[in-house]
């Protein structure tokens, strides 16, 4: 699997037929290329991996050794649904490893963002060596590569093809696969509909790789990275009430790192604020601003003051891009 070309007539995959015919043509290529040897697969719930998981399980069962790392910095809910949709269900061979403490016992203390996205990437790849390390018989190295990336690599945008940034005697043991490297992030989809995802899974948003990290500014503590997950949640939970979830690109919470006076059940509050972003985009070059209705603006304030500790004020920003980013850090 060492052409990495997308054929110029290949026919983008937008129907259930289409994305059955990929499917089995990328089960006969697994089977072809892997054999009855064993392949490991950094599981983050993703989209792209999420998906090269469901379909190496149909490939070769057991012999896909999935590592799911928990540090910390997820969603509410997410490892949780990790180990439900791939352990439980599709009865995958996976390892949950939990790095929550090792992961943000590292980031104690630390404000410079882009400190923040070395530390949290190295200890990933440390995490994940170290787990490999463990393992014997497993010769290929499963990843969710998606066309796009290569473009950006041959493009000198970003690296790709380095197996993930591992060790020299890691990375050296493996072969890669990568069964979804020649589709757009949109057929990535209707194939992961199509072997039996979730759709919260499938349609996840776009999410930086540092996590709730960048949307925790400042120096990270565990009280306030616990706030940002909590508003989070409800933000996800009204928009998809609302019928939001699937009409705006990318919404989430940020709590910065700094206080304000407010007042709570008579009693003076000093507290986070919590700000609420909700964009559009086409290209990601250029993000504007869903405009909420006033009443669900209100019903997300009492939400969030009433059911998140540590936050007395709850802010929208109207910000596009430029001049703003999409994320904060």
């Amino acid at each position: 699997m060492t052409d990495i070309r997308r054929p110029d007539d290949m026919v983008r995959i937008t129907t259930p037929e289409l994305a059955q015919a990929f499917i089995d043509e990328q089960i006969s290529a697994i089977r072809a290329q892997v054999g009855d040897r064993k392949v490991l697969l950094a599981l983050s719930g993703g989209v792209d991996s999420s998906v090269v998981a469901a379909l190496l399980i149909k490939a070769i069962g057991q012999n896909l050794v999935c590592v799911h790392v928990n540090h910390g910095l997820l969603r509410k809910g997410e490892p949780e649904q990790v180990i439900q949709v791939f352990r439980d269900e599709m009865k995958a061979n996976l390892i949950y490893v939990d790095a929550v403490d090792r992961f943000l016992d590292k980031l104690a203390g630390v404000a410079d963002p882009e400190q923040k996205r070395h530390i949290i990437g190295e200890e990933f790849i440390d995490v994940f060596a170290e787990e490999a390390r463990k393992l014997e018989g497993v010769d290929f190295l499963a990843q969710g590569t998606i066309w796009p990336d290569i473009l950006e690599s041959e493009a000198g945008i970003k690296a790709h093809h380095n197996a993930g940034g591992l060790p020299e005697d890691i990375a050296s043991r493996f072969e890669l696969v990568e069964p979804v490297r020649i589709l757009f992030k949109d057929e990535v989809r209707v194939v992961g509909r199509l072997l039996g995802l979730p759709a919260n899974m499938v349609d996840r948003q776009p999410f930086p790789g540092p996590g709730l990290g960048v949307r925790c500014p400042g120096a990270i503590t565990r009280d306030r990275l616990e706030a940002v997950r909590e508003s989070d949640a409800i933000l996800r939970e009204e928009f998809e009430k609302n019928g939001l979830a699937g009409k705006v690109w990318q919404y989430f919470t940020v709590v910065p790192d700094f206080k304000s006076t407010g007042v709570k059940d008579g009693k003076r509050t000093f507290d986070w604020p919590c700000i609420i972003r909700a964009i559009n985009t086409t290209d990601v070059m250029e993000v504007t601003v869903e405009h909420l209705p006033d009443e669900l603006i209100d019903h997300l304030v009492k939400r969030i003051i009433a059911e998140v500790p540590g936050i007395n004020r709850v802010l929208y920003d109207y910000t596009p891009k430029p001049p703003a980013t999409v994320e904060y850090e």
